[in-house]
């Protein structure tokens, strides 16, 4: 179907369960998560809490949660992005996301802190930017230009405002579509020796 009867909206917190089913299914064999998560039995079930707890205490509030709809207005993909200033949840965040990630990882949840330490630490502090926390796409519209819908989506408001983008890439994959759209590898997180590489990843802001 390529990008043709996709659109792009913002989220609403009606689309909370319906994203973070889409968001599990997207990130179900992906190294990262595998890693994490590694019985694939509970995996979708973990997958779905922690993407609604992320969604519900952590991103949705900060209006840069957008989703792809399919023509009959399923979602089947959806990019978070925290703007400048909020890649690090305030500590009100993380005490009411903390109960749900907690459910979600069970005794793993060692896993999901490591990642997050990790995160924050190799987290630029130059210059205003974008954050591209999470993007996924329904594994069945793999190729078919929903995740360059979501990218061109806000990456047009990254422009227009002048401003720079970052994110982590969980499966090396997706790094060359990222590259398509201007971001550069700068590097990887420090995460244990088993763990899968993550690359991070820089686009300049454009100027006019």
């Amino acid at each position: 179907m390529g990008a043709t009867g996709i659109t792009v909206r913002p989220a609403t917190d009606a689309d909370v369960d319906e994203t973070a089913g889409t968001l599990a299914l997207a990130f179900h064999d992906d190294p990262q998560w595998l890693w994490s998560l590694p019985v694939e039995r509970t995996r979708p079930k973990r997958l779905r809490g922690i993407f609604t707890t992320m969604l519900r205490h952590e991103v949705l509030r900060h209006g840069g949660v957008e989703v792809a709809c399919d023509e009959e207005g399923r979602i089947v993909g959806a990019a978070l992005w925290l703007p400048p200033g909020r890649a690090r949840p305030t500590l009100r965040e993380q005490a009411a996301a903390g109960p749900g990630y907690l459910r979600a990882y069970g005794r793993r949840i060692g896993y999901g802190n490591t990642l997050q330490s990790a995160c924050f630490k190799a987290h630029p502090s130059s210059e205003p930017h974008w954050y591209l926390f999470i993007l996924g796409v329904d594994p069945d519209l793999h190729g078919q230009g929903v995740g360059a819908a979501l990218l061109r989506s806000r990456l047009d408001r990254v422009d227009a405002e002048g401003l720079a983008a970052y994110l982590e890439s969980s499966n090396p994959t997706n790094v060359p579509l990222y590259e398509h759209f201007g971001f550069e590898v700068t590097g990887a997180l420090k995460l244990p020796k088993h763990a899968p590489r993550m690359d991070t990843m820089w686009r300049p802001r454009h100027r006019p």
